[in-house]
């Protein structure tokens, strides 16, 4: 990771966040622009607090830069057990190895930040989930999201869900997705952009 001299902390390449400029750096934090929310059981006051916040955003990074880096091994590591045993290390990694190119070698600008508190049929904890658009220097375009997961405060931050789309640089005009593709998006790009998630 580097710091360039505007502040942005960059992550492998990928500029994922914003961070200060002195001598230590400081921990990851989101771009102020990201859009947050959060969802909890009704009658329920949360408010995730800033450990929760940089333990989520180290997480999400982390995972990233082990894609980036194609350590694989690490990745998995990543997953929460469930999410393991419902995609066996060599399928999954297989899988990842058959493209030559994957969403994290892009620049990753997280667009929102959604937190969850025991989300109804779901483990119980405190679920983050990151939007973000990612774009790669062949033009190609990703989008989709990845989620972590933390069941109680000594408990460190899983990987739980991910899910991207590829968009080829033949199907966007002027950096955004055509707009018979933009409808079939299944992923956030933010406010007053119609794609159908």
């Amino acid at each position: 990771m580097a710091i360039d001299r505007g502040g942005r902390l960059f992550l492998a390449g990928a500029a994922l966040f914003m961070g200060s400029t002195g001598a230590v750096a400081a921990p990851p934090a989101l771009a102020p622009e990201v859009e947050r929310e959060i969802i909890a059981p009704e009658g329920v006051m949360f408010k995730p607090s800033p450990a929760d916040e940089e333990g989520a955003i180290d997480r999400f990074a982390e995972y990233a830069h082990a894609l980036e880096k194609r350590d694989f091994a690490a990745a998995y590591a990543m997953l929460r057990l469930s999410f393991q045993a419902s995609n066996p290390r060599l399928e999954w990694e297989m899988n990842l190895r058959k493209r030559s190119t994957l969403w994290a070698d892009g620049q990753i600008r997280p667009l929102r930040l959604s937190w969850y508190l025991d989300p109804a049929g779901q483990p119980a904890g405190i679920y983050a989930a990151f939007d973000f658009r990612g774009d790669r220097k062949d033009g190609t375009m990703d989008c989709g999201y990845v989620v972590v997961h933390r069941a109680t405060p000594v408990d460190g931050w899983t990987v739980v869900r991910t899910d991207t789309s590829e968009v080829p640089r033949d199907l966007i005009e002027d950096g955004v997705p055509k707009a018979d593709v933009l409808r079939q998006l299944p992923c956030y790009l933010g406010k007053g952009i119609a794609t159908s998630f």
